[in-house]
Parts: structure tokens; sequence; C-alpha cells
């Protein structure tokens, strides 16, 4: 079928789907919502059969949705209505939730149902359960609905809430009143699900230093106490405020914008609050990767051992990886390859492996140029410290989605294992980029030139089943991100007993050193950096413009091409 995806954003959401259903042979075209006119002119340019809409903040128009079938994805389970459902959701403690793919009507969420798919709300922040449990759930509910159009028998059940199993109801906006935390009053457990039913979009509002703040993300706190509300602690950018029965690590701020003030974005939290932090006199409180693997604390970078294998644990929030937090993975990766294991497997439990250089820190400095010049040397010198570990089994594994530099850092690994519902972005010129990670040497090695140069050209999203069948990944198993897990201990521990272990350490120190001989890794370096400074330095290139749009979440003015099908 021809179906066409009116999205408000091409987000992760929009991707899965979008990846799910080109696989299954549907033709797809995307038209962002900027605006009735534009919608309309999108259908009519597409002339679809379907019309999907897996993430929309705006009502698709009468017009539309009268002379095409429109079906909604509502993260939501059956008769759940309104635009805060997930925020809902996490901060009442709900433990089942859905997804509803419905089809539109003049009354919001209200239309006939096609399917809905329940699933776990696990411990997390909104953004984290989206992409995982809510994005699973919602590519089988779209699948199911498609199924069911395309068969042309089937007939959309009516909303009705005397139905056993129409659980949910309308909610209003989840506005600030609901989200205050009141210090003095709320526990631990409470002032974590407001958080976490925040993070993202739009942050909790409070107060911090004499300065109002949106806070986002949370983390709970085992050993750290203090009076309630004061902040007792930083780590790694992240800051600790007491709770009345212990503490929670809030990761990110952003400063609420003032009447004709510069537009504000989320960036580390001690890095907003800066010298009044240290003029406070809360204190650096650091913990090693080993040591927080046994505790529940903040870190974003946790080491464990099993065996003869070695886990690598790293989750940056959003992804994205500033200077610093290079810096500081490197330093826990040089640590790991020291250790007595023969196998080292990186990666986080769940959640994005990477999407590479942290924009928003790079917006927010001083000499955003040079702070991207920094940003991708530290990356650079990550990667070539996998490239180079001759003496140790490196595995990349993806729990959950990857994107440009921080995909080409997995490519270093000698495997990359990933969860069926990954998406993978292996692409730099949506940022007007060309790229470095050493991406010239390991993209096209893995999935020859041709098709090396067709990836970062379509810059469209690839699901793991078309990475496996271009080699751009080893291995792939399905599941959630727990069951994920287990699969890689399973794999890794039997690759350290295949007895094949030595043989093909040695034909990876060969092959490296054949491969050096050839081209220097510091030439591909060289070459790659080259193009990134001048991205970085020429004020003609497009990277600027393309960040600060990105960080600022400006909204474009068309649909890009390349999406249009």
């Amino acid at each position: 079928m021809r179906i066409l995806l009116i999205a408000s954003a091409f987000n992760s959401l929009t991707q899965r789907v979008h990846v799910e259903l080109r696989e299954r042979g549907h033709t797809l075209g995307v038209e962002l919502a900027l605006g009735d006119e534009a919608v309309r002119a999108g259908v009519a340019r597409f002339q679809p059969d379907l019309i999907l809409a897996p993430m929309l903040t705006r009502a698709v128009p009468e017009d539309v949705w009268q002379r095409y079938p429109v079906l909604i994805v509502h993260p939501g389970p059956k008769g759940d209505r309104g635009p805060s459902s997930l925020d809902w959701a996490i901060h009442q403690g709900a433990a089942e939730w859905g997804v509803t793919v419905l089809q539109a009507v003049a009354e919001m969420d209200a239309g006939p149902i096609w399917a809905s798919v329940p699933f776990t709300v696990r411990a997390g922040g909104k953004s984290e359960l989206y992409r995982n449990e809510v994005a699973d759930a919602a590519a089988e509910a779209v699948l199911l609905a498609v199924e069911r159009f395309e068969s042309g028998w089937y007939a959309p059940e009516p909303l009705d809430y005397s139905q056993w199993d129409v659980t949910g109801q309308l909610r209003p906006y989840h506005a600030q009143e609901f989200r205050r935390i009141d210090w003095a009053v709320d526990d631990t457990a409470t002032v974590l699900r407001k958080l976490r039913a925040a993070d993202s979009q739009p942050g909790v509002l409070d107060t911090l230093l004499g300065r109002e703040y949106f806070l986002h993300g949370g983390c709970a706190e085992d050993e750290l106490r203090g009076r309630p509300g004061e902040l007792i602690a930083s780590r790694d950018g992240a800051v600790c405020r007491a709770t009345v029965d212990g503490a929670v690590w809030i990761p990110q701020l952003r400063p609420r914008r003032e009447a004709g003030g510069p537009p504000a974005f989320k960036l580390p939290a001690a890095r907003v609050l800066g010298p009044a932090l240290v003029l406070a006199g809360v204190p650096e409180v650091p913990v090693t990767p080993a040591a927080a693997a046994g505790r529940q604390t903040w870190s974003e970078i946790r080491y464990r051992e099993a065996g003869e294998v070695g886990y690598l644990e790293f989750a940056f929030p959003g992804g994205a990886m500033s200077t610093a937090q290079c810096r500081r993975l490197l330093a826990a990766y040089r640590a790991a390859v020291a250790r007595p294991t023969s196998v080292l497997v990186l990666g986080p439990a769940r959640d994005f492996f990477s999407n590479g250089i942290h924009l928003n820190v790079i917006e927010a400095a001083a000499d955003p140029a040079e702070e991207s010049w920094a940003n991708i040397n530290a990356m650079d010198d990550l990667v070539e410290a996998i490239l180079t570990s001759t003496d140790k089994y490196v595995v990349a594994a993806l729990a959950g989605n990857a994107a440009a530099g921080g995909l080409m850092l997995s490519l270093a690994a000698d495997e990359v294992w990933c969860r069926s519902s990954a998406v993978l972005n292996p692409h730099y010129r949506l940022m007007g980029l060309y790229g470095s990670e050493y991406w010239t040497y390991t993209l096209p090695r893995r999935v020859g030139a041709e098709q090396a140069e067709r990836l970062t050209a379509a810059a469209l999203p690839v699901g793991a089943r078309e990475a496996l069948a271009l080699g751009l990944v080893d291995r792939v198993s399905g599941g959630d991100s727990t069951a994920f897990r287990g699969w890689v201990q399973e794999q890794a521990e039997l690759v350290t007993r295949s007895g094949e272990l030595a043989a093909r350490l040695l034909a990876k120190k060969r092959q490296r050193a054949d491969d050096e001989a050839v081209k220097p890794l510091a030439a591909y370096r060289g070459e790659e950096l080259t193009r990134m400074r001048h991205n970085f330095l020429d004020p003609g290139e497009s990277y600027h413009q393309l960040r600060r749009a990105f960080v600022h979440k400006s909204c474009p003015a068309e649909t890009p091409a390349h999406l249009r099908g």
C-alpha cells in the first residue's frame, strides 16, 4: 500500500514505524504537520491509500480525514484521551499502560479503535519509556491495524466505556500545577515519579539557588542525605538534592526563559548552575564505574564483570556525548581493557547507544566551532582506542537506537549485536557534517563502498533486520531490553568458551596490521578532520545554522525532500 506518515516531527517513534512498514514492502512517504495547507498539499502529492499519524501534536484537517482513512497512534490504553497520556501514567505509578491505534474523527482521541497493545511500565523516564516499551507496543499495534485495514473486512470497534477492556479516561493537560514538588513533604518515590514524568519535556519547574529552572530527569541515591530540598552533591554534571527520606540526582536543567531573553535549552545541571554551585559549597562526590555498578546512584558509566566477560555500560542523557563525557568514557575503557578478561561488551542496559557529539553543550560554548573541534577529537580518541585494542575481543551491544558518530562508534568494535527494535541512522549530512569517528574506514569495510555511500547520502533510518542483511551489524535478537541483555550475556559467555577466541584475537591483530600497512588510521582521521574543520570554521557551511535549529527545536519551513518518498 501507499502509506503517508503525517507527524509533528520525524522522531524516534515515527522512524520506527517508517522502518517497520518499509521492511514489509509498503511504499512510504512522510509529511511533517507544519500547517493545514502543507498537510493538504502533501496528501494531494502522495495520494495515499492510508494515512498514519505516529506522533501528532495538532489535529489533522477535517477535509483530509473525511476523504482518506487516517489512523492516529495514541500512547494510552483503550479509552485514554488527552495530550499527556504518558505523563499521567508515570505520575500516578501505573503498572500497565498501552498504545491504541484509532481512526481520526471530529472529537480528539474518540474514534473507532483499530488495534490496542498493552505494555508494562518500567521504572524510568518518560523519554526512555517512549523509545522502548511504547515504541515496541506502537509498532505491534500499527502493523496489526495496517493488516486489518488492508484485509478490507475488519470493522474497527467504536469507543465504548461500558466495555471491560476500555480502561482509559479523558485526562487534562499535565500542567506544572500537577508536577510541582514539595520538598518538605514528597518522599523520594513521589519526587522521582514527578521528575520522570517530565524528563524530556516540559521538565519540572522549581527554584534552585534563588533562580527558577526546569528540572529534567531523576535518579535515586542510596547513600547521601541532607536537609529536604538542599543541594548536597554534584557528580559528572548532575546535582543531588535531598528529599524527606533520601535523595535524588537531577542530570539536566533548563533555565526558565525570561521575557525578551534568549531561548533556553537543556544542559548538564552543574554547568547551568556554574559558580553558584561552588559558592553554595556543594561538593563533588565521585564514584568509580565499578563501584557504581553495585549501587543505586547516578553514574553515566558502570563497569562489571562476569567470568571472562567485562561489561562497560554507559548511558548519557539523550545519547549525546560531550567532550568531557567522551574523555571519561575513554578513561573507563582503558581501565576495562587492562582487566584480565577476554571479551569486553560496550553499551547501555537499555535505550540509546549513542548519538555522537553533544550539540547542546556545543551551542552553549563561548566558541561553538572550537568546542565542536574538541568534541569530535575526543570522540575520535575513543574510537581509535577501540580500534587498536588487539588483545581484547570487543562487542558493541545496541539495546536501543544509535545515530551519526554514535553509530560509527559501535562499528569500531569487532562485532555489533543489535536489538531487533533498534533504529540506526548511519549518516551525518542532516547536520551539515562530513563526519569522523573513522567512518571512512569502518563503514565501507562492513557494507562495501557503494552501500556506504548510499547509506550516508540517503539519510534515512535503517532497521535492525536491514542492518543485518547489509552487514552493518553482526547479530540481531528480539524481545525487550531485559531479554536482550540476557541474550547478550549468553552470547558473550559462548564466545569465551568457543575455543576459537585465541584464533579470533590473532586474526584481529593481523588484520589491523595489514590494514595499517595499506592505509594508516592516522590518514583516515586526518582526511575526515580536514573536512570537519571546514564544516566547523567556514562561515558558508550549514552546520552552525542546522545545529542551532536542532538545539532550539526550530520548526522547519517544509518537509525535507528525502522524506517525502
